[in-house]
This record gives structure tokens, C-alpha cells and sequence, in this order.
């Protein structure tokens, strides 16, 4: 499992991720909606702290960038 996902996206997800929660806790985001809501924060939240994203790797994107020496 190569990494895939750059820290701007990461960053972007965590921030997505907490945004749901707070709508979830809030009761904004309520029954099947809010149960998605958390699903796919928690989603985004793993894949942000494994740096890789399996979708990203279906269509070949690559949001890390590749140090040169």
C-alpha cells in the first residue's frame, strides 16, 4: 500500500470529517443522513491517517508529492 493522498488533502479531509461530526452531535444531520455522515467521516478520517485512499488508487490520482534528491 503505496501513499496517495498529499497533506493538503489530508487536511482537507480531517476537516470535512469534523464538520460532520459537529452536524451529527448538533442533531443538523439526524437518522440515515447523520448515520451516513458519520460513516463517511470515519472513511475519511482512516484514509487520512494511512495516507492512502483505494479510490485514488482505482483511478490512478496521486496527491503526494515524490521528494527528489
Amino acid at each position: 500500500m503505496q501513499k496517495n493522498m498529499g497533506s493538503t488533502d489530508k487536511i482537507i479531509r480531517l476537516l470535512i470529517a469534523a464538520v460532520l461530526v459537529v452536524l451529527y452531535v448538533t442533531n443538523i444531520l439526524t437518522g440515515t443522513l447523520g448515520v451516513v455522515g458519520l460513516v463517511v467521516a470515519v472513511i475519511f478520517t482512516l484514509t487520512s491517517l494511512v495516507s492512502f485512499c483505494p479510490i485514488y488508487a482505482v483511478f490512478g490520482i496521486n496527491t503526494c508529492k515524490v521528494k527528489t534528491t
